[in-house]
């Protein structure tokens, strides 16, 4: 059941839709042109419209339209001036070393910009050995325009017909993430499971929930249409998306003491029960996300009330009612997280859409970044202060050896597979260098190994051909979700293509084992020492990012403790912020270690500091949600508590950067102090132990620091 669940989340995917599209996209021009006699026209024209797809990532439309037009006009260029320089081999290679740096400066851009100079800058290696008389150069760039253009116009006809299905997807994608988030959370209650591996994995799988988080706010919070009022199904991805955040937020700010749970509570059977609710939640959420990635109907599985009446009975049914106080909290939070699964469930009812309305267009654009496209910025970076412009100049010049070596030693038809690989492979991070080169070696030896065979074993031309469109399916389905599967799939398709085209499989094979192992080794030798960027000096950098989110947290809370209220706009910035900024740090960290021991800096003591701030966020978050949500007024002595806290993390936030601060405005009171009668022995354990963890993170930052 749990294989069947994974393929059809699979199958309802956006990577599985994309793949088919671009699949077709591609391979419409060639079919039909060679259904006509013009072969190498429709070939060229499906070459304009696979450099066009590399621009088409995910987004609202406007920005993919934008993308894919740019892209269109810098391939145009690109072709045209390869196709009069690769006539001569240093004007071939003064281009190869300008285009170098210029499309890898487009980083500088963002995302979508950087797949736009890397669709130039492909496009230039591809016709770098495709020699043809100066007259006919404007002619085949002519053709690779129009099969970008082709390509341009389909895939945003398609966007317009089926308006809401990629947010349908990246919603429904996100939501599988989340629960398994909660599937691991699940864990920690298991008195076999160990807490470290645990805090591990649910380290790398907030990276996941938050890049798939940013990916829906993309989508739907730069749509307008999606945010009109008049638009029932928009209105519900939207204020669904909210409920996930806030169910996200909710199992983040659930932390308890789980050493200590197990040592009290290991020999009852009890954590085992709790354990069992929870993951029952967690396939309810599961089978959710499918349901709306599938865009189907879903009625609710698992019976909340009953589940919860009979975890209290249970729990009722300990000895020693005292020592259970723990236990009956973590049944309230696990109602509360219920219910939040029960809002979500409203999706399909259109019940959401009367709970609340949607915010302006406005605010919900703040919650995404919008990157500014002019000149100021590229010279900004024209300095080696900034990585892009170290890995510009790593490119260019690795690629210019690659070149070098293709026209010395290299004896085949292909050496733009050296190039090619390079910038595949190379990038800014060395641990994505190195991940990148041992995932194309592995997936062009095993693809090389499978087309190699269908060559062998298989002499019909039209099965060949079924078989090449499945890896070309393959090839773009796993392009952005797993490289070695695409390199798998990727392999064999090449080796078919040329198969047609009346060259020897075998020798095509080989030379591309061979090519490919040269430019991953300049790859590698470049990332090593070429202007090399450890993440180790990145680190402090995210490490104080998720200070001051941290204090921010502490700030708004003491704003409510004083009586005053907060917005809730600026009360899920600043939680927004706070994810990001400690899934950001967590990245740098996975990353730092995937790179050379003699490169990594206190590896363990970072490793805590994270494991702290995730701790400290959860509680503060879980104490700020609780007063945000009372009418209660605390005593003078918590604020102070809260004061300490604050001043704790502003003096380890100058000890990572002596040039940042967070202002902490005094704030006034909104209620007499001296008349406070209400208190809550909980909420000061509380305060104590996050000024203690404070303290630790303290410790830790010293250390660091050093």
């Amino acid at each position: 059941m749990k294989q069947a669940h994974k393929i059809r989340y699979f199958l309802f995917s956006q990577y599985l839709a994309d793949g088919v599209r671009i699949t077709l996209e591609i391979v419409i021009p060639a079919i039909v042109f060679s259904y006509l006699g013009h072969l190498e026209t429709g070939i060229t024209l499906s070459l304009g419209a696979l450099c066009v797809s590399i621009s088409d990532g995910p987004g609202p439309v406007v920005h993919k339209r934008n993308g894919m037009l740019y892209c269109n006009i810098f391939i145009f260029i690109s072709a045209i001036l390869t196709g009069l320089c690769n006539q001569n081999i240093i004007l071939m290679g003064i281009l190869i070393l300008a285009a170098s740096f210029l499309f890898t400066m487009f980083s500088v851009y963002g995302n979508r910009a950087t797949s736009v100079g890397f669709a130039a800058l492909l496009l230039m290696v591809l016709r770098m050995t495709d020699k043809v008389p100066a007259q006919e150069v404007f002619i085949q760039s002519i053709l690779i325009l129009s099969g970008g253009v082709w390509y341009m116009l389909v895939a945003l006809l398609l966007f317009r017909v089926t308006p809401y299905r990629p947010a349908q997807r990246s919603l429904g994608d996100c939501i599988h993430e989340t629960s398994k988030y909660l599937m691991i959370k699940s864990e920690m209650y298991n008195p076999q499971s160990d807490i470290d591996e645990l805090y591990d994995k649910l380290l790398k799988q907030q990276i996941i929930v938050n890049e798939k988080q940013d990916a829906v706010r993309e989508i739907l919070f730069k749509n307008r249409s999606l945010l009109k009022e008049s638009t029932l199904t928009g209105r519900l991805l939207v204020l669904t998306f909210v409920d996930v955040v806030d169910m996200f937020e909710h199992i983040m700010a659930t932390w308890y003491d789980y050493a200590s749970l197990r040592e009290r509570f290991s020999d009852t059977g009890i954590l085992g029960e709790i354990s069992l609710f929870i993951k029952n939640i967690a396939h309810e959420l599961d089978n959710i996300g499918e349901a709306i990635q599938a865009n189907k109907v879903y009625r609710k599985q698992f019976d909340l009330a009953a589940g919860l009446k009979d975890l209290k009975q249970k729990i009722d049914e300990l000895p020693d009612a005292q020592s259970t106080m723990m236990l009956k909290k973590i049944s309230v939070h696990l109602r509360s997280l219920g219910e939040k699964t029960d809002e979500i469930l409203k999706y399909f009812q259109g019940g959401t859409s009367t709970k609340e309305n949607l915010r302006s267009h406005r605010d919900y654009s703040r919650f995404v970044t919008h990157q500014k496209i002019n000149g100021s910025i590229f010279r900004n970076n024209l300095n080696f202060k900034s990585n892009i412009f170290r890995h510009s100049l790593r490119v260019m010049i690795t690629c210019g050896v690659g070149y070098a070596f293709s026209q010395l030693f290299a004896q085949g038809h292909h050496s733009y597979w050296i190039l090619m690989t390079i910038i595949i492979i190379l990038k800014p991070a060395f641990s994505l260098t190195r991940q990148k080169n041992s995932d194309r070696l592995l997936g062009t030896i095993g693809g090389g190994i499978i087309g190699l065979l269908l060559l062998f074993l298989i002499k019909d031309k039209t099965i060949l051909f079924v078989f090449m469109l499945f890896f070309m399916l393959g090839t773009y389905t796993f392009k952005t979700l797993n490289y070695i599967v695409m390199v798998i799939f990727l392999t064999p398709y090449i080796l078919i293509l040329f198969h047609f085209l009346g060259l020897g499989a075998l020798n095509v094979a080989s030379e591309r084992l061979l090519d490919t192992a040269i430019g991953s080794a300049l790859a590698f030798f470049a990332s090593y020492f070429l202007f090399p960027k450890w993440e180790s000096e990145n680190l402090q950098k995210y490490m104080a990012d998720v200070l001051k989110a941290n204090i921010r947290y502490l700030q708004k809370l003491k704003i409510i403790f004083t009586g005053n209220k907060i917005s809730t706009l600026d009360y899920k910035l600043m939680r927004k912020e706070l994810f990001v900024s400690t899934a950001n740090l967590s990245a740098a960290l996975h990353r730092m270690l995937s790179e050379p021991k003699s490169k990594q800096s206190h590896a363990k003591e970072i490793y805590e500091f994270v494991v702290l701030n995730n701790v400290l966020s959860s509680n503060v978050a879980s104490l700020t949600a609780a007063a945000y949500n009372d009418e209660r007024y605390y005593p003078k002595q918590f604020l102070i508590m809260v004061d300490n806290s604050i001043s704790l993390l502003q003096k380890d936030l100058q000890q990572l950067d002596k040039s940042d601060f967070v202002d902490d405005k005094p704030v006034p009171p909104n209620v007499s102090f001296d008349n406070v009668k209400r208190t809550n022995s909980d909420v000061k354990e509380q305060l104590d132990f996050i000024y203690k963890v404070t303290f630790d993170i303290s410790k830790l930052t010293s250390i660091i620091s050093t």
